[in-house]
């Protein structure tokens, strides 16, 4: 592809800059100093996208990237990312020996078996004294589904944990209790051709050009000329590029979809035959959103009669309509029932199962749709309930353990564990790759239930993390490069990443970790089958069978290499990939997971915001994705000089001019941004792409978290990152 042509494909939502950028989205080189003698391939362990790279070695080692041209993911793109992933691995702040907190509170470096001695020592103490459930750990969707898996069943089979949850219920939560409440199983329909098949394509609470960039390539790749809709309260850089931008007021999501849902059921435009056949509950749905009139939602969203209007007709004109949602929807007090909500349009309209078409969540982490499904927290493995006696038999015939060491209900949410760290009753906490000291909600709340644990334990590749920092014990951890196992992507497609480079010092993949810890509790014995990444794959397999995420068709990992990765689920007989179909979406024949085989419509009445503005905190926060070229905590991204030149340096909060104006505020200015639990510093950006009474605050600062509101979806737990009351001063007024 030519500079130029590029260049024309995003035109609008990404600059210039961006683009030409060393390691941009696509103009890259390999130096000539550094032509590599071989190659191999391996998936991004960024985002949920799922890329495949193309991996350059030299001498055995890998010493440059590039996007695979022939993965049917990415088509030869790839992010800032992406390209900079090997960069980040050579950081002078990489874990490479145990640390040990001594007496004086410093930590010391330790070798490995000081380490593994000290971890057993002091868990086991705390669980003689206090009971075995009084250890808990919380892990990550960025870790290989197999190290999921082997963290799961060491810690509860093993170990004896009842409680543990992934950072996954901070970003996916919601996604998988809608989807089993609708459909039985937590099953995204989708695949990412969907994008390029659509003519209406609706996104929800998605910045998918900056969060999901390959994603939004996709779009552009669409034929059709599709309608693209961006319900967004801010004009983000995807709002931009749509058709038709519908601001409307924080959280009034739910009422939006219940109105068009009324107008669309009024006018005759739904698929009955699809509903009869397919779905429950319609009629009790149809009879609830009688009070949604135009005007009601006109007063609750914000928006025009008119562009409602137009909404609910390009969804009825549509051949082939998507609907999409991320963070936006997630991250909320009542993310759940709004993600039901866009279900409902879907199955009432008959857009789902059919190309370019569906409900489809997009993921957040590379692998949370492992951590969904193979974590082993909140659901037992391979999609299996804890309280359910058969799914426990099963398991335990499968993996040849008691049945009496599976525990007979789910753990503890993430915040439930560490509200049982205030309790006093979680006194050992181990916490795997992810750095809640500065992603967790409410973040002053958040360092004082850390440093409230007995013995805290951080696996990470950095000792440099807000989390690590507050660790008794640091074990060094490989990061992705340094290891073998896969990724599920959003689209449920299996990926496998490689070990190419070696780990520094003497830092170690998670899953020898695990067999170490195993080896060093005891219980090494119960995991003898979990030899390597590969054999814990089959043991994967076998726990599928028989589930919707069946992948006992999936002979190793070289087939899904030479597939070009394959979607779950493909059961033993099936065909995928190179010998079948490289894109596979779920529902095609009708038929739900539900014992009865049908969808069910799920609904309930919208709920005020749980912190409204006030006269002390008159603006609503907003929060989310910063640039393409950041992710999360910035761990990683921050120890690339590439993509450190491609965000902005600093904290900034994103306000509209008229109220920067009411408040004396200049462009560029330091200001005050306040909430109830804690005070921020950030430089002023004027921008009218947010609305008057609203600010806009990016996730990946270290301090942003000392705005948000502890505040929890009901169904799946998940914090409402999304919206809070907040005011925004002059300094020194």
């Amino acid at each position: 592809m030519t500079e130029s042509s590029l260049l024309r494909k995003f035109d609008g939502p990404l600059t210039r800059d961006l683009l030409l950028s060393p390691g941009g989205f696509g103009l890259g080189h390999v130096p000539a100093k550094l032509q590599p003698t071989a190659v191999t391939t391996s998936v991004c362990g960024y985002c949920s996208t799922g890329c495949s790279l193309t991996v350059h070695l030299k001498d055995g080692e890998a010493v440059s990237l590039s996007p695979n041209t022939e993965y049917p993911v990415n088509l030869g793109m790839a992010c800032p990312k992406g390209w900079e992933a090997l960069t980040v691995l050579d950081a002078p702040d990489r874990a490479t020996t145990p640390l040990l907190r001594d007496a004086s509170g410093k930590l010391k470096p330790v070798d490995w078996d000081t380490a593994l001695k000290t971890f057993v020592a002091r868990m086991q103490g705390i669980q003689s004294r206090h009971g075995d459930d009084s250890i808990a750990f919380i892990s990550t969707g960025q870790m290989a589904t197999e190290e999921m898996a082997l963290l799961g069943a060491l810690a509860k089979f093993g170990m004896g944990m009842k409680h543990g949850d992934g950072n996954t219920r901070q970003c996916m939560a919601t996604a998988v209790v809608a989807y089993k409440q609708s459909f039985g199983f937590d099953a995204p329909p989708y695949t990412y051709a969907d994008f390029e098949e659509s003519d209406t394509i609706v996104l929800v609470g998605s910045n998918l050009c900056l969060a999901h960039p390959i994603m939004w390539e996709r779009v552009m790749r669409n034929k059709h000329k599709p309608e693209i809709i961006v319900i967004d309260p801010r004009r983000t850089e995807t709002a931009m590029a749509a058709t038709l931008h519908l601001p409307l007021a924080p959280k009034s999501d739910m009422d939006l979809f219940y109105g068009i849902a009324r107008i669309l059921i009024e006018r005759g435009w739904i698929n009955r035959e699809f509903i009869n056949a397919h779905t429950n509950g319609f009629d009790s749905f149809a009879e609830f959103v009688l009070p949604f009139t135009l005007d009601r939602v006109v007063a609750a969203t914000g928006l025009s009669a008119e562009s409602i209007e137009r909404f609910a007709t390009l969804i009825h004109e549509g051949k082939r309509v998507s609907f999409w949602w991320t963070m936006g929807v997630n991250q909320s007090y009542q993310g759940v029932r709004t993600a039901q909500a866009l279900i409902n349009l879907a199955l009432m309209t008959g857009h789902i199962g059919k190309p370019g078409t569906g409900a489809n969540s997009i993921t957040g982490q590379c692998n949370a749709m492992g951590s969904r499904l193979f974590s082993n927290t909140t659901g037992l493995l391979a999609g299996h309930e804890f309280a359910n006696a058969d799914h426990r038999a099963k398991v335990a015939g499968i993996l040849g353990i008691d049945e009496a060491r599976i525990p007979r209900e789910a753990s503890w949410a993430y915040h439930e564990i560490l509200e049982g760290v205030l309790k006093g009753k979680i006194r050992g906490l181990w916490i795997i790759c992810t750095n809640p000291a500065h992603s967790w909600i409410n973040q002053r709340l958040c360092h004082d239930i850390l440093d409230r644990v007995e013995f805290l334990v951080v696996q990470d590749m950095y000792h440099t993390t807000e989390t690590a920092q507050r660790a008794h014990l640091i074990l060094p951890a490989a990061g992705w490069g340094e290891k073998d196992g896969t990724f599920i992507n959003s689209e449920r497609r299996f990926g496998v990443f490689k070990k190419v480079r070696r780990a520094p010092g003497q830092a170690l993949s998670d899953f020898s970790i695990f067999r170490l810890i195993a080896d060093a509790w005891g219980c090494g014995k119960m995991f003898d089958r979990w030899d390597s990444p590969q054999s814990a794959f089959q043991i994967l397999k076998k726990l599928s069978a028989g589930q919707p995420c069946d992948i006992t068709g999936i002979e190793d990992y070289r087939m899904i290499e030479e597939s070009g990765g394959i979607q779950w689920p493909l059961a033993s007989g099936a065909r995928s990939g190179a010998s079948g179909e490289q894109e596979r979406r779920l529902f095609v024949d009708g038929r739900f997971y539900h014992p009865d085989g049908r969808a069910k419509f799920l609904f309930e009445a919208p709920r005020p915001m749980p912190e409204p503005t006030s006269a002390k905190y008159p603006f609503v926060l907003l929060t989310g994705r910063g640039s393409a070229s950041q992710w999360h905590t910035q761990t990683r991204t921050s120890k690339s000089e590439v993509l450190r030149k491609l965000y902005p340096q600093r904290l900034y909060v994103e306000i509209n001019p008229n109220d920067a104006r009411s408040l004396g505020i200049s462009p560029n200015e330091r200001v005050s941004v306040e909430s109830q639990r804690g005070r921020v510093t950030a430089q002023a950006f004027l921008t009218p792409s947010v609305p008057v009474g609203q600010v806009f605050v990016p996730m990946h600062e270290s301090n942003a978290n000392q705005l948000t509101d502890a505040v929890f979806d009901p169904y799946s737990k998940q914090p409402n990152y999304k919206s809070c009351a907040v005011r925004v001063t002059r300094i020194g007024a």
